[in-house]
């Protein structure tokens, strides 16, 4: 059951176009993801469900109800900011009971629901500390918390581990995971990390220029991307111009400059002649000191130009003999071998005829 409908919203400053007639709806329970790049309008979409901006057109529903006339502080909804936004004289316990004693609840139900928020983020012997004597996860916790204990029925989180450093973040995101499940409370989430849209959410919207390009699960994102801009801006990808020159339920034949014909997947109602792009998931491409021919059909030799150690993986950037890059990840299963290939290398780069995926635009 949908807990919030947002229906045809927009929203102009003066000639720009922040947010074109977007459309969506959130589960009840889920964690949803507004991901993009800077500039997008995911911020302003979620600054208009918190009441902090107004629509110039459509409508902003919560359990069917118009948000219109509702005020910010009316609305059953939380935003924790990525500056967490706590108050510096006030002590971690203070900082939590703050929105309950502007609610004006009864003191013995504040104390019990603050225990409970410490308990949940696990700070329950840092009650009594100010926050510049927290690290930044233990302030981001804080701000979770207080979003959390007026039990809202929407928390919006606005790059709320984008003040963090990389080892941190990785560990909030299965603090955010275990808290989400445990209070059930829906989550629309904010970034422009597309690790941590990934990671952490049960569908996400891909927005850009204000409208939204895709709007699936995770996988299916990554996997199976409407157009180039999302699955160019979802994780690292090969994309080479193609023609369709054979279309069957079977398979496509592409016509790829300087690589000649390359097999692909099926695509509904593709038609010889139409032109595209191959987009092929540098894990998707193999690299190997010999042909593979036998195997798989679409096969080139090429010269290792560089690579990128990242620990369990390389990354290498071969310059195939007509001149395409193309990169081909390898994963490092020999503890303390930092490549398998070196810079000036003779390789082949093959992938299966079902890898990869044509795309329209």
């Amino acid at each position: 059951m949908a807990i919030l409908e947002i229906r045809n919203v927009s929203r102009r400053y003066a000639d720009l176009s922040a947010v074109d007639e977007v459309s969506f709806s959130v589960e009840a329970g889920e964690f949803f993801t507004l991901l993009g790049p800077s500039g997008c309008g995911k911020t302003t979409l979620l600054r208009m469900i918190a009441g902090f901006e107004a629509p110039d057109a459509g409508q902003i529903l919560l359990d069917g109800v118009d948000l219109a006339d509702t005020p910010p502080e009316k609305r059953p909804v939380h935003t924790v900011f990525q500056s967490y936004a706590l108050f510096p004289h006030m002590t971690v316990r203070d900082n939590i009971a703050f929105p309950l004693k502007m609610a004006k609840k009864p003191e013995a139900e504040i104390r019990r629901r603050v225990q409970e928020a410490l308990e949940q983020v696990h700070l329950s012997d840092k009650s009594s500390h100010f926050p510049h004597e927290l690290s930044g996860g233990q302030k981001q916790r804080v701000a979770l918390a207080r979003g959390l204990v007026n039990q809202p029925r929407l928390l919006l989180l606005d790059e709320p581990l984008g003040a963090l450093d990389a080892k941190l973040r990785e560990e909030m995101r299965g603090e955010l995971i275990d808290l989400q499940r445990e209070v059930g409370v829906t989550f629309v989430f904010v970034t422009h990390s597309q690790q941590e849209a990934l990671a952490l959410s049960h569908r996400i919207a891909v927005m850009n220029r204000g409208r939204v390009e895709q709007l699936d699960e995770p996988s299916r994102l990554y996997g199976y991307p409407a157009n180039r801009f999302v699955a160019d801006f979802i994780g690292d990808i090969n994309l080479m111009e193609a023609e369709v020159t054979e279309a069957s339920q079977g398979h496509l034949r592409l016509r790829v400059p300087g690589l000649g014909e390359v097999m692909a997947p099926p695509v509904l109602d593709a038609r010889a002649g139409e032109k595209g792009v191959l987009a092929l998931r540098p894990e998707q491409a193999r690299i190997s000191a010999h042909a593979q021919t036998a195997e798989l059909k679409n096969h080139f030799h090429g010269t290792v130009r560089g690579f990128l150690y990242l620990g369990d993986v390389t990354v290498y950037t071969v310059e195939l003999d007509n001149g395409i890059s193309m990169d081909a990840l390898l994963a490092n299963s020999a503890p303390g071998r930092a490549k398998f290939f070196d810079i000036g290398d003779d390789v082949f780069i093959a992938w299966r005829h079902d890898a990869g995926l044509f795309l329209r635009e």
